[in-house]
């Protein structure tokens, strides 16, 4: 993980296809990005920070920033997800995982003693630079948006 993405440290590009359109890293620049990844369209968690987002994304936007989401999950998917929980967050689909593993957030995970891989939930505030100007790793989907729009807004009035 040596090379994982670190706060201060540019933040890896992407181009991927997203709800509403493509969506690449150089589309945020001048604006802050709040860039959350996590596991799954529709489970509990993930609609529990999606729906989050949603709810603060008019805020995030007059603060001057953006908000997208982005899992492994296929755009047709995203769409469902979006259409079924009337949600205003962009999704991007980064069905073969290059995004996650730049992000290093596709790690090996356990449940039930199992090992697998999967997206660990996780979320990047990039500034307008591009740079990471801070990182959230395992999150825990309930209010973490509120922290998350709370270091954009740090980051904004500086």
């Amino acid at each position: 993980m040596s090379d994982a993405p670190v706060e201060g440290a540019n933040a890896p590009d992407f181009d991927l296809p997203a709800t509403g359109g493509g969506a690449k890293l150089s589309d945020y620049r001048g604006k802050p990005l709040i860039l959350f990844f996590y596991p799954k369209d529709d489970t509990p968690g993930c609609t529990t920070e999606a729906n989050e987002f949603t709810a603060l994304v008019d805020e995030i936007e007059a603060a001057g920033g953006a908000v997208l989401g982005v899992s492994r999950d296929s755009l047709a998917k995203h769409e469902k997800f979006a259409a079924k929980h009337d949600l205003k967050v962009r999704l991007a689909s980064d069905e073969d995982g290059r995004v996650c593993e730049a992000y290093h957030v596709w790690v090996e995970k356990k449940m039930y003693g199992k090992t697998y891989m999967g997206v660990e939930r996780s979320t990047f505030l990039i500034d307008g630079d591009g740079r990471i100007a801070k990182a959230w790793r395992k999150v825990k989907p309930k209010g973490h948006a509120q922290a998350a729009f709370d270091a954009l807004r740090d980051l904004t009035t500086v």
